[in-house]
């Protein structure tokens, strides 16, 4: 998935309380998957960010190199300018793109 294009909201916005536990009747159950699914976005997101600033880093770094790394900023206010991985778990979740089970409604079936 590209988190990249995810349109998500960037500001805090109120959503119906209904449509978010409407899958699992149980608005704890939801925001609970919501915010596991939430950290693993912002996991993935953290490794690539860390990945391509890697590429930046120098043993020997003075500090007019470190000023002058326009291309090392212009990654990182990408990743700023990115909605908040809630936001994102948020609309996977209201899109139904997120996979969850309930071990115990399996034992009881």
């Amino acid at each position: 998935m590209d988190y990249k294009k995810m349109q998500a909201d960037k500001n805090t916005r109120t959503h119906n309380t209904n449509a978010i536990d409407a899958p699992t009747d149980n608005i704890y159950e939801a925001l609970t998957i919501i915010s596991k699914r939430a950290e693993q976005i912002n996991d993935i997101t953290r490794e690539e960010l860390h990945a391509k600033l890697q590429e930046f880093a120098s043993s020997t770094e003075s500090l007019e190199e470190i000023f002058e790394n326009k291309e090392q900023i212009e990654v990182s206010k990408f990743y700023e300018s990115l909605p908040k991985p809630t936001a994102m778990a948020l609309q996977e979740w209201l899109e139904d793109r997120i996979y969850y089970r309930n071990e115990k409604n399996e034992e009881e079936k």
